[in-house]
């Protein structure tokens, strides 16, 4: 049987198995808030990863500043794009936690008939 994960990883780089919708209102806040940096100075961002153990995994990148990226690929590493990745910018932490909450609920085609721009 095929198992399904979801793993945050947080703008500080530590993952949560199965994160609560608080954890993940906090790892955005902070992205938001600016208080995390990511390594090379610029903006700090945090990942939500959805996947099965024996195949698919969906993965959504909040970065600072609202840039949202959207990617799909055939196993948890990342060996064939199955899609090109999609940007939009989010302006709210409130309108990422709702595409958050899309992906903790598996509801991927929902996600993909957001407003994407493709690259």
């Amino acid at each position: 049987m095929t198992q399904a994960w979801l793993v945050l990883t947080g703008p500080d780089g530590r993952e949560v198995s199965a994160p609560s919708e608080a954890q993940m209102a906090a790892a955005l806040a902070d992205v938001y808030g600016g208080k995390a940096g990511g390594a090379d100075g610029g903006p700090g961002s945090a990942v939500l990863r959805f996947g099965y153990d024996d195949g698919l995994m969906y993965e959504l990148e909040v970065s600072g500043g609202g840039a949202v990226r959207f990617a799909e690929w055939s196993d948890r590493d990342c060996e064939i794009a199955l899609a090109a990745p999609r940007t939009m910018t989010v302006a709210a932490p409130a309108d990422a936690l709702r595409l958050w909450r899309l992906m903790a609920r598996r509801q991927v085609a929902q996600i993909r008939d957001q407003p994407w721009r493709d690259g």
